[in-house]
């Protein structure tokens, strides 16, 4: 049940239906808790009881956090009783980070550290209890789909109710935040009280919202089929045939596979968003024109935004932020950053494209206090040569990176790196991947990707130059010619969301 199809069209059409036709709270949580777990066991029933319990022991944790300390403690006991109900607090938040970050470390590292071992091969892989947790080798651990993101979620929760946020009373509120079903498996990462508190609110869409959430929707499935999965065939071709790929055809592939992503992973947002928009609930934004920034901080500011948004306040500031110097601040960024590498997988391609916008954003900071103390070069980057240089410089180093992150095994980034420059292509490869397989000649590729950044520049400025948008009638009208283009002009496979990985 993907997103976008046909059965999660009628899974979603059900589920609305049922929704508004319940008058309780409860029942309409109870409904988003039984619905998303009936979701996810069509994806990945194996680990549904994992996730249960992985949500189970975050709620009762949280419970303990937010129980108060006995009002009846005499006076002179007052003090040490606070010191110990303190420690508690502290102790079970930590209990909580931990099981959170060892589960997700585990599944994502113990691959590699049974490889390193030389532990691959047993004969009960054979088996179907074997097949339904690795692939072909003990090395091969399947991820639960939505691991990364249900525990970013946790630790957040966890850490809210420490600093002294309402902890969740009822199991049926926690569990229909934790596993409603259009977030589940690749976000936006959405905190508890802002979801909690639509849901009580129980206000429906109305005309407008209703259209809104149906284009949200179609778009999102237009962005996804049909141009992230026939910009995929372009990248895949090219980079599993690097061996014979010019250089001109790995920086095509490498800018392909950066619109790619985007379109990709924005596309589910949208789908995930609309659906929740017809069920009364606004997630969170996670994108906001991200190539179209002029410096690193501000595509951190419009990318993943709930990402950033989430190692700013649990990491970023809880390390020391920018409050302790300028050298402990760029240390606090690369700490970061390399963080948000290994959240991504357990290859050095992904250190290392955490390590490049690690740097990249402590050369910005530096440069930010470069021009506080010559105010020329402050004016300059305020200047179009200026404006220009950077989005240069910060669209360049965040393509180069994509290479890393497309890439993540040294063999396949340093075959890469190496057919970079003065590299002729094998004439094979373009008869057989453009001409024979795409039936396009590399310029005409090269125009249509042009054609797609140059659409989504004019999206762009119609939105923050012109500050125009669609509104809702126009919408409606154009919603079924997006979910006909859909349809007809899809791939005959559609392909997993890139972000189902991580």
């Amino acid at each position: 049940m993907i997103l976008p199809s046909i059965a999660y069209g009628l899974f979603l059409l059900s589920v609305i239906g049922i929704f508004w036709t319940l008058e309780s709270l409860s029942a309409r949580l109870w409904l988003l808790l039984i619905a998303s777990l009936i979701f996810y066991a069509s994806l990945q029933v194996q680990f549904l009881l994992l996730m249960v319990t992985l949500m189970l022991v975050t709620f009762f944790i949280g419970n303990a956090m937010s129980a108060p300390l006995d009002w009846r403690t005499p006076n002179p006991r007052w003090q040490v009783a606070e010191r110990r109900w303190n420690r508690r607090r502290s102790q079970l938040l930590w209990l909580g980070i931990a099981l959170n970050v060892t589960l997700l470390l585990g599944f994502k590292y113990l691959g590699s550290i049974l490889r390193g071992l030389g532990w691959t091969e047993t004969s009960w892989l054979e088996t179907g209890l074997g097949r339904a947790f690795f692939g072909d080798t003990l090395t091969d651990i399947i991820m639960p789909l939505g691991l990364s993101f249900f525990c970013f979620e946790c630790i957040a929760y966890l850490v809210d109710v420490y600093r002294g946020s309402p902890a969740a009373l009822k199991f049926a509120d926690f569990g229909a935040y934790k596993f409603f079903f259009p977030k589940l498996i690749s976000g936006p990462i959405t905190r508890f009280h802002l979801f909690i508190d639509q849901l009580e609110q129980g206000q429906a869409p109305g005309l407008e919202g209703m259209v809104e959430g149906v284009w949200l929707i179609a778009y999102g499935a237009v962005k996804k089929l049909l141009i992230a999965d026939h910009i995929a065939i372009l990248v895949n071709l090219s980079l599993d045939n690097l061996e014979r790929a010019g250089s001109a055809d790995v920086w095509l592939a490498i800018f392909a596979y950066g619109l790619q992503l985007y379109i990709d992973f924005s596309a589910y947002v949208d789908i995930a968003r609309g659906s929740a928009l017809l069920l009364g609930i606004t997630l969170p934004q996670n994108f906001d024109a991200p190539y179209f920034t002029t410096s690193l901080a501000d595509f951190w500011r419009r990318w993943h935004m709930t990402l950033g948004d989430w190692l700013r306040n649990y990491l970023y500031f809880p390390l020391g932020g920018s409050r302790q110097g300028l050298a402990r601040t760029c240390l606090n960024l690369m700490i970061v950053m390399l963080i948000a590498g290994i959240w991504h997988g357990n290859n050095w391609g992904f250190l290392i494209w955490g390590g490049l916008h690690g740097a990249g954003l402590v050369v910005h900071r530096l440069t930010l206090a470069g021009g506080k103390v010559n105010p020329g070069l402050k004016a300059f980057w305020a200047t179009l040569p200026g404006i220009g240089l950077g989005w240069l410089l910060t669209q360049g180093l965040v393509f180069f990176s994509w290479l890393f992150f497309r890439l993540p095994a040294p063999d396949q980034f340093a075959l890469a790196l190496a057919r970079l420059w003065g590299t002729a292509a094998d004439p094979q490869f373009t008869q057989k991947v453009y001409l024979e397989s795409l039936g396009f000649t590399y310029a005409q590729l090269l125009l249509m990707l042009l054609g797609v950044f140059g659409l989504m520049a004019v999206a762009y400025l119609f939105k923050r130059g012109f500050k125009l948008e669609l509104n809702w009638p126009v919408k409606l009208l154009l919603i079924p010619l997006l979910s006909v283009l859909a349809w007809l002009l899809a791939p005959a496979e559609t392909l997993t969301y890139i972000y189902f990985d991580f």
